[in-house]
């Protein structure tokens, strides 16, 4: 399968101006594939399409219905349908679960859970029969980090929205992505860097901290090598996918590996 790529397929790509939303399309227009890419960031996108050589830019907010409406009309326009949509955006406010507001909330969920939901549902009608949709997760769902907590609650609800999906639209391939740390991306642009670094000491002393981080074109690259191995098998949905470093956590295997190596 060395040589399948995405090259003919219709992909949409929302969250595509920074991290691994931008690595994959960017690959996606390489390889040959039409492509529409999607984010709130208008003038990082027209820099991103002068960097693929390619693609269809639409400046779009999840967040807003109308906004989701407009994205369907450019797909249908450009596209004529879709392939591949990859939901590649988030918000994580970094607050401690007692300092966390109602608007924390609420802006969390509705960017990682309302969003994702309303691109779905307004591409719903260009979705062809056996298409993938993927949106990314975190492995903190599974490994709750501290000063994380809405983020990681957005993200398990998303979990259930993705089966909520694929219950109702059996045919259609929905596929939970679950992504570990991974630089460089936006993600973490807004923390308050004296909390961050408590939060990190933190993780490190849980065992939740790795060693080393994944790239985020790393990332993208085997994302989209294993969705354009599933494009060509119809019968095969990849549910969940997870991308982790196999480094170790920070703190372990140090002194074994030192001692290890010949002096």
């Amino acid at each position: 399968m060395g040589n399948i790529s995405l090259a003919g397929q219709r992909v949409v790509v929302v969250g595509a101006s920074a991290g691994i939303g931008r690595a994959f399309a960017v690959r996606a227009v390489r390889q040959g594939a039409a492509v529409v890419m999607a984010a709130r960031r208008g003038e990082r996108l027209e820099e991103m399409r002068a960097e693929a050589g390619g693609g269809t830019c639409a400046t779009v907010d999840a967040r807003r219905p109308e906004d989701c409406a407009r994205l369907a009309h450019v797909v249908r326009q450009e596209l004529g349908g879709i392939d591949v949509l990859l939901c590649s955006f988030g918000y994580a406010p970094l607050r401690m679960v007692a300092d966390t507001t109602a608007d924390d909330w609420t802006s969390v969920f509705e960017t990682n859970v309302v969003g994702v939901h309303q691109v779905i549902r307004a591409c719903l009608a260009l979705l062809s029969p056996d298409a993938i949709v993927t949106a990314l997760s975190s492995e903190s769902v599974a490994q709750p980090r501290s000063a994380l907590g809405a983020y990681s609650s957005s993200k398990a609800a998303l979990d259930r929205l993705l089966e909520a999906w694929r219950t109702e639209h059996p045919g259609i391939r929905f596929c939970n992505a679950v992504v570990g740390a991974t630089f460089p991306t936006d993600f973490a642009a807004g923390f308050d860097p004296e909390l961050l670094t408590r939060a990190l000491e933190d993780w490190a002393g849980r065992g939740l901290a790795q060693r080393e981080f994944m790239s985020a074109q790393d990332v993208a690259d085997v994302l989209a090598g294993i969705v354009a191995a599933v494009s060509r098998y119809p019968a095969v949905c990849v549910e969940r996918l997870t991308l982790r470093s196999p480094s170790p956590v920070v703190g372990t295997f140090d002194n074994a590996v030192s001692g290890a190596v010949p002096g």
